[in-house]
């Protein structure tokens, strides 16, 4: 937000540099993030200066140029050559002196030399408006006063103004400080702490009163919960033209362009006091009649920017008796607005829902100033006075009558807010023990009523403008920001406390796979809970999803049922920037609703996508498969101490082809290659292998878990292997299973480390490489005990799963 700090001197009397101004305010809460220049004529007319031209001849070598020998109020007078035809002796003309640097139209600089022109020296350059970038014309030189005294800078002739503008980081809650007006009565409170004590000037709106009663506009709110405050007055015999000069620049100063007089009036009464005002052209107000109100949805409107938009039910719109005329609070209409042809006018001053004008905005896509202020909430205590404002001065500088009285529905008052501020409550958030009577000085500076005192604390009444102070803790941040948060004490000696905690604490858990994920070459990602509510549509029903009361978009609407979307999102992301080698990782939740409950629910998902790793010297990377997630799945659930769990296959929906590992009938993770569907929606051209492990049946399964530990043996284990031909329909976990289920006292490992597919096998077969690991931790093994084992092991495989030995 910028604020002009000449305008806000007319608030307050400061003699203040814009520096010291400007770090008060960020002690305030009103972070000044940046102090510009501004001028109103760039350059600001340096080294231009009153000339009097004393002699003008014809150039003896050129028709069209004159030589001129001008004083410019130095010992001796200047020769200059000049080609406008209007240049004569005796008068008096801005002239740039040598060195002097003006600017062209587009803002490009070019300074003026000493040099010859056709054979003749010439020391300045007698100007133009357009040359010096105060008007448009070219037709000939600017004739001043005769009065004025040779030498005088033309910057004091044409009263250039120079400004200094605050560039305000506003944050949301501080509706109250987004006005010039409400800046200077922040700016008041920090200077009375100061002991300075500063009056603040309110802007006049004593040349408001009515002409005549002419033209009376009915007004009519069928909803006062969208509208619950409509002011209006009607100006007539009022003339359309540029604004005066003064006006033009405080709009500039700002980063406003000024349309004409009545636009430049609403819009500088919006930036001087935060309240949005709109001006209709009376005549085009079918009926004499406005009425606020929702339309059906699907209604067509044509906004001021000449777009067509389709209207929702939910939309709060001026209408006159046959039409829409402006989207309340949002953005007005393309038809009837003020043009150069108008004549009277009606002005809008209103209070609309803020709520209802933020989903207004952002279904139709518009952010404007008035959106920006009603959104946030405007103080509706100050609808009738900016009225009033805004229409004196439309007097004052258009002309016109105030033609009707004031309408002003209110039906409804707002009340103020009541909140009871415990002493001991500040000194404990605080800190520190801050005297009451700064208390109750500070409280009365930001125009909070203190109505009853007691031992304890303090009744208040809060201003409806500060719509963001609801709880006493809201007051005590308000004390602390005016007191100065430099200003509190700081003990030298730090108290702290030895907090401890279980070791299966979901933090310190996370940070254990974490710390292994990120050892493995994967980086952790955070994305958005907030999605589009089509992008789910493939794994949930709508129903199920939690939506936003006010969502900022229709891409965040909802928040995720699943970690896939955003995940793959991030890699959409990378892949677009030639990154396609990832492997990632995400802590986060997901949401859904079952029936009127809210359900939250954590996760972990893993996201591998391109090479294993970089290419080296040491030989070509692995492509990252099914297999390698598997390994990496494995690994997490072992490094939590979880085995036995049960394994079935997956597809659906997610997976083309994928794995769900279960224990004690709850779903640990469920994990495999990303459907090409889903991957299309995204523009990935890869494939990517997604893990998704349920977070919430983790924890509850290791918490239970108990640590097993055995002595490390004292015999030597041994390992035999077997090549089993099978039919291609057998899986390595029935050979697993099987293997365990015969020998379960001396078996210790069962690993498969060959598969072989294709030549010398029969149609149907392939070939299991598969090794078995004896111990027995009493004592050595025998031939013959392990010939028995792998006997036993061989007998079984031939028998249940139709094996041969190869």
């Amino acid at each position: 937000m910028k604020i002009s700090y000449n305008w806000l001197k007319q608030f307050l009397q400061m003699d203040w540099d814009s520096q010291k101004t400007g770090e008060l305010l960020t002690d305030l809460g009103l972070e000044v993030e940046g102090i510009s220049q501004y001028e109103s004529v760039k350059g600001g007319l340096k080294g231009v200066v009153v000339g009097h031209v004393l002699t003008c001849k014809k150039h003896p070598n050129a028709d069209r140029l004159k030589l001129t020998t001008v004083d410019i109020g130095n010992e001796s007078p200047v020769q200059i050559v000049c080609g406008a035809p209007n240049v004569e002796a005796g008068q008096k003309v801005p002239v740039a002196t040598i060195g002097t640097t003006l600017f062209t139209a587009e803002g490009e600089s070019w300074q003026i030399k000493k040099g010859k022109i056709r054979g003749e020296e010439s020391h300045g350059m007698i100007c133009a408006e357009d040359e010096l970038g105060i008007g448009e014309s070219h037709d000939g030189i600017m004739v001043l006063s005769e009065t004025l005294k040779p030498g005088t800078p033309c910057s004091e002739v044409f009263e250039i103004e120079n400004d200094e503008i605050f560039e305000i980081g506003l944050t949301p809650n501080r509706a109250d400080a987004m006005s010039h007006f409400g800046v200077a009565r922040d700016l008041k409170a920090g200077l009375e702490q100061l002991e300075i004590q500063k009056g603040l000037v309110t802007p006049s709106t004593s040349n408001f009163s009515i002409g005549n009663r002419s033209l009376k506009i009915d007004v009519e709110v069928k909803d006062s919960q969208l509208a619950p405050r409509y002011c209006g007055v009607t100006i007539s015999n009022l003339i359309v033209q540029e604004s005066p000069d003064w006006l033009k620049n405080r709009l500039k100063s700002i980063g406003l362009s000024p349309i004409n007089n009545i636009v430049d009036i609403t819009n500088y009464v919006l930036h001087e006091l935060g309240q949005p005002l709109h001006a209709f052209d009376a005549n085009k107000i079918k009926g004499n009649k406005i009425e606020v109100k929702t339309l059906p949805s699907g209604t067509k409107f044509t906004t001021l920017d000449d777009v067509e938009r389709e209207l929702h039910e939910d939309d709060l719109m001026i209408c006159d008796s046959e039409k829409p005329m402006c989207i309340a609070g949002v953005f007005g209409g393309s038809f009837s607005g003020v043009t150069e042809n108008t004549t009277s006018i009606f002005l809008e001053s209103a209070y609309f829902n803020p709520v209802a004008v933020r989903k207004t905005a952002k279904r139709h896509g518009l952010n404007t100033d008035a959106s920006f202020r009603f959104e946030r909430g405007v103080d509706i205590n100050m609808t009738e006075y900016a009225l009033k404002r805004a229409a004196a001065l439309i007097r004052e500088i258009a002309g016109g009558d105030i033609s009707s009285e004031v309408v002003d529905l209110y039906p409804k008052k707002f009340e103020e807010r009541h909140v009871f501020l415990t002493f001991d409550k500040i000194n404990s958030l605080i800190g520190q023990e801050i005297p009451r009577d700064t208390i109750k000085r500070i409280l009365a500076s930001l125009e909070i009523k203190v109505n009853n005192v007691t031992e304890s604390g303090l009744g208040l009444t809060i201003p409806n403008y500060r719509v963001d102070v609801e709880r006493e803790v809201d007051v005590i941040e308000e004390i602390l920001r005016v007191f100065g948060y430099n200003n509190i004490d700081y003990k030298e000696k730090l108290t702290a406390s030895i907090a401890t905690s279980s070791r299966f604490e979901n933090h310190n858990i996370q940070n254990v796979v974490g710390d292994l994920l990120v050892s493995q070459g994967f980086f952790e990602i955070m994305t958005n809970s907030l999605v589009a509510a089509g992008t789910q549509n493939v794994l949930e029903s709508e129903k199920n999803m939690v939506g936003m009361m006010n969502p900022l978009s229709a891409d965040l609407s909802v928040l995720r049922t699943s970690m896939l979307f955003s995940g793959l999102q991030s890699v959409s992301h990378n892949h677009n920037r030639q990154k396609t080698d990832l492997k990632l990782f995400e802590f986060g939740k997901t949401y859904h609703k079952k029936g009127s409950k809210n359900i939250e629910k954590q996760h972990l998902s893993l996201f591998i996508s391109g090479n294993r790793t970089d290419a080296g010297w040491t030989g070509n990377t692995a492509t990252s498969d099914f297999f390698y997630l598997k390994g990496m799945v494995n690994h997490i659930l072992q490094r939590l101490g979880l085995q036995d769990f049960d394994v079935e296959p997956y597809e659906g929906t997610v997976f083309s082809e994928g794995l769900r590992f279960n224990k004690d009938k709850k779903n640990l993770v469920s994990f495999g290659l990303v459907a090409k569907s889903l991957l299309k929606a995204f523009d990935i051209k890869q494939d990517v292998f997604y893990a998704d492990f349920d977070w919430d049946a983790i924890l509850e399964s290791i918490s239970s878990q108990n640590i097993v530990y055995t002595e490390i043996a004292k015999f030597p284990e041994v390992t035999r292997d077997l090549a089993l031909l099978l039919d291609e329909g057998i899986a390595f976990k029935q050979v697993y299973d099987l293997a365990w289920n015969t020998e379960k006292q001396l078996l210790k490992k069962v690993n498969l480390f060959d598969v072989y597919t294709g030549k010398n096998l029969p149609k149907g077969k392939k070939s299991y490489a598969v090794s078995f690991t004896l111990l027995d931790s009493k004592k050595t093994l025998t031939d013959k005990q392990i010939d028995k084992i792998m006997t036993k092991l061989t007998s079984r495989f031939k028998k249940e799963l139709g094996a041969e030995l190869r």
